[in-house]
Formats: C-alpha cells, sequence, structure tokens
C-alpha cells in the first residue's frame, strides 16, 4: 500500500525483504519508512528508490541518524568492533537464530556507538527452550567477545544484559523452564521480552525461598548463555581478529561479507530441544 506512492521503485526492491526487516512496525512506521527512503534516494539525485536506500531509512529509524562527528578513540573503536562482532558471530554460529543482515561501528542517534541488525527468516508463533537460549548467548556475544579480547568489560551492553535478563526470568517465572523449579508458574504476568510495553508484575505469590531459587536459576542461564556465547568466539578467535581488522578498515559488513564469515565459522552444535513457548 505505501510502496504504491513512490514514483519509481528499482529492481532490486524487495517487499519481503523490507518486510523482514521491520518486525514490529505499525502503519504508521512503515509509512514514514517510505517517506524517509524517498527523501534519501532524492537527496542523491537519484532516478529510483533503491533497496539500499530501504535500509538506510531503516537503519536511521532503529538506531538514529548517523553522528560521524562522534569521534571515538581508537581502543573505543576496538571495543565496539569486537563487542558487535561478538553478536554477530555468535548469531552465525548457532543454529536457528535470526540472520545477521548487516553490522556497523559508525556512532548513530543519541548512545548507540554501533549495531548489528538481524532479520527474522520465516514468521514464528512459538521458541523452544533452546532457542531461548541461543538468543541469550547471541545478546550476550558483545560483553563475551569484550572480555575474551580485552579481559575487560565495558558499559556497552547494559541494553544486552536487561534483554538478557527478561528472557532468562520469563523462562524462569513464566513458562517454568528451570529444572530446579521444575513445571510451575510463577508470573500470571505477560514478560516484557514478549510484550515489551507491558511491565513486571509488582506482587508475587510465592516464598522467600522460593524467590532465592529464582535468582539462582535466572543466573544460571544468564551465566550459561554467557559461556556458551564466550566458548564460541574462543573457537573463532583467529576469524574474529581478521574480521574485526576489516571492519575497523570499512566500518560496515554487508550481507556478502557477512555470508562468507558465516561459511568459514565453526558453528556450536544445537542444544537439545524442549518446551515451546508463545511468541506473541
Amino acid at each position: 500500500m505505501h510502496l504504491k506512492k513512490v514514483a519509481t521503485l528499482a529492481a532490486d526492491v524487495k517487499p519481503e525483504q523490507i518486510a523482514a526487516l521491520t518486525p514490529g512496525f505499525t502503519g504508521a512506521d512503515l509509512a514514514n519508512l517510505v517517506n524517509e527512503a524517498t527523501l534519501l534516494a532524492t537527496r542523491r539525485n537519484a532516478e529510483a528508490v533503491t533497496m539500499t536506500d530501504f535500509t538506510m531509512a531503516i537503519e536511521r529509524i532503529v538506531a538514529g541518524l548517523e553522528k560521524r562527528n562522534r569521534l571515538l578513540n581508537p581502543l573505543e573503536r576496538r571495543v565496539v568492533a569486537y563487542h558487535e562482532l561478538g553478536h554477530a558471530m555468535v548469531a552465525l554460529a548457532l543454529p536457528g537464530t535470526d540472520s545477521v543482515h548487516k553490522v556497523s561501528i559508525i556512532p548513530h542517534g543519541i548512545g548507540a556507538l554501533g549495531y548489528t541488525i538481524q532479520r527474522p527468516t520465516e514468521d514464528r508463533y512459538l521458541m523452544t527452550r533452546a532457542e531461548l537460549e541461543n538468543k541469550m548467548a547471541g545478546l550476550l556475544g558483545g560483553r563475551a567477545s569484550e572480555q575474551l579480547v580485552f579481559h575487560e568489560i565495558s558499559t556497552g551492553a547494559a541494553d544486552d544484559l536487561a534483554r538478557a535478563t527478561d528472557i532468562a526470568r520469563a523462562m524462569v517465572l513464566r513458562y517454568g523452564m528451570s529444572e530446579a523449579l521444575g513445571n510451575v508458574t510463577y508470573d500470571r504476568e505477560r514478560s516484557p521480552f514478549l510484550q515489551p510495553n507491558v511491565p513486571l508484575p509488582q506482587e508475587r505469590n510465592y516464598s522467600d525461598e522460593t524467590a532465592e531459587a529464582v535468582d539462582r536459576a535466572v543466573r544460571q542461564l544468564v551465566d550459561g548463555a554467557f559461556d556458551r556465547a564466550f566458548g564460541i568466539l574462543q573457537q573463532n578467535r583467529a576469524l574474529l581478529d581478521r574480521t574485526a581488522a576489516a571492519l575497523l578498515e570499512s566500518e560496515t559488513l554487508e550481507e556478502p561479507a557477512i555470508e562468507r564469515l558465516k561459511r568459514e565459522i565453526v558453528a556450536a552444535p544445537a542444544l537439545p530441544a524442549a518446551a515451546a513457548v508463545p511468541v506473541s
């Protein structure tokens, strides 16, 4: 509907790819996306709006405007490069994760020093325990990479930690995926992991001993995901270093380079399947 308003679309524009890159976008978001892509094409005096224009428009909406005047010192650039590659390489090594579309270390928006864009390969309505654990490992890949390379961690993983903890807490409290606590749910509210606009419940109907067990189970899941991410990157350390050098030079990795990276990476074995949970 929105693409029909564009005067000329290039042959490489594929609505399916745009849809895959914009999960959760509302109609207004999509209208804004098309307008932004058209403006980008107009500014460079192009005859048609290309897929590159749509990709750049998505990046602007998701990550904010490029901030090339935000100068990072050499060490910060290296940390950001290894951090983003940690996300990308762990995701590429794990089965069933969303495909990696682009990696960038160009600062965007207010606080984004870099980003990794992933897109789902298909519509999903359930997620297994193994898939949730893989998702946590991907989120923690950035911090694991920093720990492996610099033997130090930074503040750059704050959002990753929050999202991974939300997943782990939902697994324990709502989906009964903790071996220690069994097939019991302690949370009747929707988790922010699945519905970000719904707050966590303020009351709990279980004992202090159970609360301690919940905390231990959440910690165990998050620590296990971190250890898995660290192991993957350690196994692929030489490839990580080579790719980081290329990323520092080019500042972005597009799909052709990411496909080559995927072919070289040593994939992690799949975790055993378990119960599935609804995605929405």
